[in-house]
């Protein structure tokens, strides 16, 4: 509801749990180098009397919270994962418990990392909450890595994608013929195991065999790794190269942009001052 004056009435109200109420925060801690954090994120896990965490934001970060003020939420590719379910009971039954909760999650709450839910969960239920943005590792990545995600000698637009789509849907929603007809970068989030299959269908509807294509493994963590090769040959790269999640994959003209730079470039994992 807007105020008479057509503002927001929240505008500028501060979320902080007062008496025995609880609050929620949902929190972005970036692609992983904890100085990426942002201060409030930071401020946030210190003051936080229990933290939720997610697999994404990195030992690093996880290694800042003590062990007795954190829980494992986080979900795996094909491998252990906690449902959905659970983090959102979790986070009620927390909140009304009058703690300060903190949903730590990898990158952005609201770039394919289910803040949405979480948040809709939070209002159905009556419990206060306050979203705090992270740098989204979809930007951040390919960033380190020395991609830039347009360039005004090549490309002017960029569309982000998950590569890992609710399995429950009849269909995908995602029409790759569609982002193959735009002619500018696709980001892909969560795609190393259904590489084979969008950049298949990237070359169906008519992309250039030749598009360059990099993959940015475990982007700004101290193991960071970043290959390259062209959608006819990525895949074989990634077999090669053992390239697992969480990795990012950039499809377009400005992904040879890394071989130019390279020479100069302090790798996103390096942390020398």
């Amino acid at each position: 509801m807007s105020g008479d004056d057509g503002t927001d009435p929240d505008v500028g109200r501060s979320d902080e749990a007062t008496g025995d109420e609880g609050i929620v925060y949902l929190v972005g801690s970036g692609p992983g180098d904890p100085d990426l954090l942002t201060v409030k994120a930071r401020r946030l896990l210190e003051e936080a009397d229990v933290v939720l965490h997610d697999k994404l934001p990195g030992p690093e970060i996880i290694d800042l919270i003590p062990e007795t003020r954190r829980e494992d939420v986080g979900k795996r590719a094909g491998g252990e994962w906690t449902p959905q379910e659970y983090t959102n009971r979790r986070m009620v039954e927390l909140a009304r418990e009058g703690k300060r909760v903190v949903r730590l999650k990898g990158g952005d709450p609201f770039v394919f990392g289910r803040g949405g839910e979480e948040m809709e969960h939070l209002a159905d239920a009556g419990v206060p909450f306050e979203v705090v943005p992270g740098l989204s590792s979809a930007v951040a990545g390919p960033g380190v890595a020395g991609i830039p995600l347009t360039h005004r000698d090549h490309v002017s637009s960029v569309s982000f994608v998950t590569g890992h789509e609710d399995p429950t849907k009849g269909e995908s929603a995602v029409d790759w013929g569609a982002l193959a007809d735009t002619g500018g970068t696709l980001v892909v989030l969560m795609g190393v195991g259904k590489l084979p299959a969008y950049t298949g269908a990237l070359r169906d509807a008519g992309m250039d065999p030749d598009t360059p294509v990099a993959m940015v493994e475990r982007a700004t963590w101290p193991d960071q790794r970043v290959v390259t090769g062209t959608l006819d040959t990525i895949v074989d790269v990634r077999d090669r190269e053992g390239v697992e999640p969480p990795a990012i994959t950039v499809v377009g003209e400005v992904a040879a942009t890394r071989a130019r730079v390279r020479a100069f470039l302090r790798e996103g994992g390096d942390r020398r001052a």
